[in-house]
């Protein structure tokens, strides 16, 4: 392929004034992302971001356990074996299929009663370094628990005992460290050197070696004991506190008994004659993938013969992105404290309105603006149980093991969701994404998130659940892994295996790529002939887990070679019922 030069991009303004301000195009026409075939009874999969994980899901699925059960089950093991984002000091958002209806539940963090608007800025009203990041004060009321306990009361079918076992197990007796993990590890206890209690408890831990976390083990046999109660209570809340008296913090015994998690409406559209069931607000990201996919379909024509990833493509992505990154800031916040104007955001004809605004060359920062005229480390897991019943679960600390610090006694660390607050109008968080006063710290309130965890629906089954930690790069990500599928026909190993490029409109002229893979040199010659500058992104955005239907209703599964998930595909037993029990 030539390079995209100044003669291209001439061109391909061409094909834009061909298409700004069509409708969007019939959906026949340009693909879809999963087959219309219904999956097959009695199999199951789970992608999920490390072997040992994705085992202990699929246990519970093989001896009758639903996808909710095999989700919580997933979730603990991780805050064992994943403690760069798995966690139980922290918090996310699940979106899920059951019984033939779909739901949403937020277990987002929350600021502590005692968190100010002002909290991270000196007298001179600047952000002190770090102090959003780094120890006990960036640490929000953790939600991960509650959210699991919440998940099981309403759709659990194993004992919640039962489910916490592998967890425990995995804690007493060890796992052999992945050198990845151990890598993180180290990277982790030099960066923190004398700032936490970091290293007193990560600092034995090596590559190839047996891990034991007793600590960590008694904490989860309390919870396993008392449901959410043993850990909003009792020994693991007074050993949370007297962590946050320790360092400075915020959280309190009230604050931790006071949490709970919400059951929302999930945020619904239709994308080429699918159902896309995605997270709402608190969540930017379900909003953003709407515009985006939206804006996709509005900007059709000028997509048509564009190579997956060449210079055009990209750009076209780019201008795409500024402009949902400029609506995130200004109007995206908790929407138990500000009016969030979701309806007008995801309008169609909204949406078509920012397509047209898309131009040949890139727009500067002054052209784009809010619209409406009124790692970094997360996790992602995505599970399909053999009765068709979905889950896709993103959870966070955050930054890579959160805020660094680990509650003494209990042997888990603490978030720096705090971070994810706008400490400021206008001040870059740890993502260098600005915010506005709708998402400004406030007592109570849940910071916004980027997390996407996402399903979609044919005739009523679901046929692809997908997410993917990242920061700000997550609904990006996301929506480059479903146009993978369904304009470039790749399988789901293929969509989440490929470079993915990300903007988010500040600075408004980068352009960052993929750690792992490089855009292709003619791409990034036709990128710098436009403008740009483009850079190989410094940290590792993505981790994506996909399980999709393919052609003949088969389960395919798509585990990021990003990080160190697996994808498996096995028969499972018939679900149960709701039991009831603890």
């Amino acid at each position: 392929m030539k390079a995209f030069t100044r003669r291209a991009a001439l061109a391909l303004g061409a094909a834009l004034a061909i298409g700004l301000g069509l409708f969007p195009v019939d959906a026949r026409a340009v693909g879809t992302p999963a087959a219309s075939a219904t999956p097959r009874a009695g199999i199951a999969a789970v992608a999920a971001p490390d072997r040992p994980s994705a085992e202990v899901a699929r246990d519970v699925l093989r001896r009758g356990g639903n996808a909710v059960d095999a989700a919580i089950a997933t979730a603990f093991a991780l805050a064992v074996t994943y403690p760069e984002a798995g966690n139980l000091g922290g918090g996310g958002f699940l979106t899920l299929h059951i019984d033939g209806k779909q739901a949403f539940l937020d277990f987002r963090e929350t600021a502590p009663a005692a968190a100010t608007r002002d909290m991270y800025l000196d007298a001179a009203g600047k952000a002190v370094p770090d102090a959003s990041l780094v120890g006990a004060r960036a640490a929000g009321v953790p939600g991960t628990v509650a959210g699991l306990w919440a998940a099981h009361q309403r759709y659990g079918t194993v004992p919640w005992k039962a489910l916490l076992a592998p967890a425990i197990r995995l804690a007493r007796e060890g796992f052999v460290v992945d050198a990845q993990l151990a890598e993180r590890i180290r990277e982790q206890t030099a960066e923190l050197a004398g700032r936490t209690n970091f290293a007193a408890h990560f600092g034995g831990v090596a590559a190839g070696q047996r891990w034991r976390q007793p600590e960590l083990a008694r904490t989860l046999e309390r919870i396993a004991a008392q449901g959410s109660d043993g850990f909003y209570r009792g020994r693991t809340a007074d050993l949370i506190v007297a962590e946050m008296r320790r360092g400075g913090g915020l959280v309190s015994a009230a604050d931790l008994v006071g949490y709970q998690a919400a059951w929302r409406e999930p945020l619904r559209f239709t994308w080429r004659g699918q159902e896309v069931v995605t997270a709402p607000p608190p969540s930017s990201g379900g909003i953003a993938l709407a515009q985006l996919l939206g804006m996709r379909e509005a900007l059709a024509p000028a997509f048509t013969g564009l190579a997956h990833n060449s210079a055009g493509y990209v750009h076209l992505l780019a201008e795409m992105m500024k402009r949902v990154f400029a609506d995130r800031a200004e109007y995206l916040g908790d929407p138990d404290f500000v009016s969030v104007p979701t309806t007008k955001l995801t309008d169609p004809a909204y949406i078509a309105r920012r397509a047209a605004e898309v131009r040949a060359l890139p727009s500067t920062l002054t052209t784009v603006r809010p619209g409406l005229e009124d790692s970094p480390q997360t996790t992602h897991f995505s599970i399909i149980d053999g009765a068709g019943g979905a889950v896709a679960l993103t959870y966070t600390l955050n930054g890579g093991f959160g805020n660094g610090v680990v509650v003494t006694g209990a042997g888990f660390l603490l978030n720096n969701e705090m971070d994810d607050f706008s400490t400021r109008p206008g001040q870059p968080n740890l993502y260098g994404v600005v915010g506005g006063r709708a998402n400004e710290i406030a007592p109570g309130k849940r910071m916004l998130s980027s997390m996407t965890p996402t399903l979609l629906l044919r005739d009523g089954r679901v046929v692809v659940s997908l997410g993917t930690p990242g920061g700000s790069t997550i609904f990006t990500g996301v929506f480059q892994t479903l146009l993978n599928m369904a304009d470039f026909g790749m399988d789901p190993q293929a969509a989440v295996a490929a470079s993915r490029m990300h903007h988010q409109l500040l600075p408004p002229d980068r352009i960052v790529y993929s750690q792992c893979c490089a855009l292709a040199p003619e791409t990034l010659a036709g990128l710098q002939a436009l403008g740009y500058k483009v850079e190989r992104s410094g940290w590792e955005f993505g981790d994506m887990m996909v399980i999709a239907v393919d052609a003949a209703g088969r389960l395919q599964t798509g585990a990021d070679p990003r990080g160190r998930g697996v994808g498996l595909v096995f028969e499972a037993m018939p679900s149960g019922r709701r039991s009831g029990a603890r």
